[in-house]
């Protein structure tokens, strides 16, 4: 009997004691769950869609002449800077000379039938003799002879104009931003029809630089002319550049079944170290919400479809509280409805091992959800 005594009491015992031993770290892990808080403030929430692409130059001209022959007396390299009209190259065509030369002739030629069919004319208008019939004839010769020299002097003007394309001139002012020739190249191998044919020389005004960005079809439609944009450039850092967007095109390309759509945007200044074809990232400010009620993204959390926060009351009471949502962007989103400015919101969950439990965001950045306060610990409900 007194063994069994003993054995219902060190039940007891350890029964007390396993007790005492879960109860104390049950609470004790409890007491080390702490709460990283923010509040919810008033703001400017700023939204932006990104996009990322090259420095182009808005206002360029090929130079390819419709001529052929033999490049000579090249005299421009890549960088140069010229004026419309300033030569850059001739061609040897010594055909185009001797055409120049044929016109001539033909053209003194008709003048001088002209001359003669005008003086037969007159001879014969002054004749008693000549009849209705001749002085007719004598003036149709005068109406041919007038088209000949019409139609040669046309064509002498043709082949000066062939002639004068053996002097290559700039189109436009700027700067040389590619050669793709040199002097004894044969033109009709570069330019022309063929698969591999590139413009001999390409002039850029590099007063004219844009930032030329993809933006996805999701965010295409919030992108207006006018809007701001900031731009940043990989091979520059440091330098954040600003400007406004001047259009898109209204046909999206598609590549790996991804649609995007071609934004410009025109720079507020240009700084010199940006360059035609640099890489540039941009974001394009699409709305600007002044003084509107924002948290954190890691506050808002989402279940059944609503959004909700957990607000931190005296520093130990934990409220979850139904909200609705506005806009957001990278880092915060607007509350609508259901909290007011003060409200410290949990933005991560720290438990008692150590480990870091971060809120999640939100999955409903379109507003939606409604108002109320649910009351019951860390859960949903009481």
């Amino acid at each position: 009997m007194k063994n069994k005594k003993y054995i219902w009491i060190g039940a007891i015992l350890l029964v007390v004691g396993g007790g005492y031993y879960w109860y104390n770290k049950t609470h004790s892990q409890m007491a080390q769950v702490q709460y990283a808080t923010a509040p919810a403030e008033k703001g400017t929430l700023i939204t932006s869609v990104s996009g990322s692409g090259n420095v182009i130059v808005d206002q360029s001209a090929t130079v390819d002449p419709t001529i052929t022959g033999t490049v000579a007396n090249l005299a421009v390299k890549v960088g140069d800077q010229v004026k419309k009209g300033q030569a850059l190259f001739t061609i040897i065509n010594n055909q185009l000379g001797l055409n120049v030369t044929q016109a001539e002739s033909s053209y003194q030629s008709a003048q001088s039938s002209l001359s003669s069919a005008e003086a037969s004319y007159h001879d014969t208008k002054k004749s008693d003799a000549s009849s209705h019939q001749d002085k007719e004839a004598a003036q149709n010769k005068v109406d041919s002879a007038q088209q000949n020299v019409a139609s040669a002097l046309a064509d002498l003007q043709y082949q000066e104009q062939q002639a004068a394309q053996r002097v290559v001139t700039a189109p436009i002012d700027g700067t040389v931003n590619a050669v793709n020739i040199k002097n004894g190249d044969d033109l009709s191998r570069i330019s022309g029809s063929s698969s591999n044919a590139q413009a001999p020389i390409i002039i850029g005004d590099l007063n004219t630089l844009k930032a030329q960005v993809q933006v996805n079809e999701v965010d295409i439609p919030n992108v207006k002319v006018g809007q701001k944009a900031t731009m940043t450039f990989s091979a520059i850092d440091g330098l954040t550049a600003t400007g406004k967007v001047e259009k898109m095109d209204s046909l999206g390309t598609v590549s790996q079944g991804v649609v995007t759509y071609n934004v410009t945007i025109d720079f507020d200044s240009l700084d010199p170290r940006i360059r035609p074809e640099m890489s540039v990232s941009a974001d394009i400010i699409t709305d600007v919400k002044q003084d509107v009620l924002i948290v954190p993204n890691g506050a808002v959390k989402t279940r059944g479809g609503n959004s909700y926060v957990e607000v931190l009351n005296g520093g130990t009471v934990l409220t979850q509280v139904v909200v609705q949502t506005g806009a957001s962007n990278d880092t915060d989103t607007e509350i609508t409805n259901g909290l007011n400015v003060g409200d410290n919101v949990v933005t991560q969950t720290i438990t008692g091992s150590g480990s870091t439990a971060a809120a999640a965001g939100s999955q409903n950045r379109g507003g939606g959800g409604f108002g109320g306060i649910f009351r019951g610990g860390h859960g949903f409900g009481g």
